[in-house]
Order: C-alpha cells, then sequence, then structure tokens
C-alpha cells in the first residue's frame, strides 16, 4: 500500500510541475473530410449527394475565369464567386485576407451546397482522386440529377468538355 501511494505521489509531482508550456503556432489548414475516419452516423449526417455540372478543368485560374464570363454572358447563369479570387502570391483560390470567417480569411472555402451559379472551385473536393491544382469551372451544384442533367444538354451544345460530376459533397461543420 505504502508503495502504491508513493508511486502516486511521485507522478502527481511531476505532472503537476510549474514549468510553463509553450506550444507551436497554430498553421490555418484546409481539411478535407474523409469518410473513413468518421462514425456511420456522422458520414450520413455530414454528407449529400449532389450531381455537379462541370463546364471545363484546368490549372490555369485564368484561362477558366475569362470562360466563366463566357458563359455567364452565353446562358445568363449568374456568377457568385463567394467574395474570393486568385491571390498570385500564394497560387491560390482565397477568401479575402480580412473576411468575417477568420477561420479561412486568406484560405480557399469551397461552394458545398446546391446553387445554379458559376464559380470556380478545386476539383480535389469534390473528386477525391483529382489533382489538388486542378480548377473546375462549375456551373451548377444540384440535389436532383434530372436537373443537372438540364444544364449539361444546354452547356454541352457549345463546350464539349462540360460534364457531369455525381459527388458525395461534406456539409457538416469545417470550423
Amino acid at each position: 500500500m505504502k508503495t502504491t501511494f508513493l508511486i502516486l505521489l511521485t507522478f502527481a509531482l511531476f505532472a503537476c510541475s510549474s514549468e510553463p508550456k509553450t506550444s507551436k503556432p497554430v498553421e490555418k489548414v484546409l481539411v478535407k473530410p474523409n469518410v473513413l475516419d468518421q462514425t456511420a452516423e456522422d458520414s450520413i449526417n455530414n454528407y449529400e449527394t449532389y450531381y455537379l455540372v462541370i463546364a471545363d478543368t484546368s490549372s490555369n485560374y485564368y484561362e477558366l475565369h475569362e470562360k466563366m464570363f463566357d458563359l455567364n454572358a452565353k446562358y445568363k447563369i449568374p456568377i457568385d464567386t463567394l467574395g474570393r479570387y486568385y491571390n498570385k502570391e500564394k497560387k491560390q483560390i482565397v477568401l479575402p485576407d480580412n473576411d468575417e470567417d477568420e477561420m479561412y480569411a486568406g484560405d480557399y472555402f469551397p461552394r458545398r451546397y446546391p446553387s445554379e451559379n458559376l464559380s470556380l472551385e478545386y476539383l480535389d473536393f469534390y473528386n477525391r482522386t483529382a489533382d489538388q491544382k486542378t480548377i473546375a469551372l462549375v456551373s451548377g451544384i444540384y440535389q436532383s440529377e434530372k436537373s443537372a442533367d438540364s444544364l449539361l444538354t444546354i452547356i454541352k451544345k457549345t463546350d464539349k468538355k462540360a460534364y457531369k460530376l455525381k459527388s458525395q459533397v461534406y456539409v457538416g461543420c469545417m470550423h
């Protein structure tokens, strides 16, 4: 009994040392949720099946940006960038540094809900096998495959590279 008490006392003394603990600065990183890292219940609750209409893909932001405005003029599909722009220094699509969402200010934040808007998105958020730097010109995100097919039929008349992508999109908390 005495031995057990001494061992516990020793652990308590070392655990309660008065040395200040230092921590490394926290780096902001967009973590792409992985279905395998979550419980079945989390997976069911935090993912939705959406159909994306993708007009084109490229690693060249400016090429797709120009094409986005062409599609806007041609088909009257509104553009919604979510306030993001291409930061040349970071070589990345980002929210402004002064964005109200302090966690993602200066970083990329993906479109995650149905939308009938044009936007430029990183394809790997929707297709895990895509290269991290591949940008997709998204023409819409739909809950209904039929709605996505309707838009795809229209866009394919002039944009042969357009395609539909069925994706499991993470819609849970990203903070």
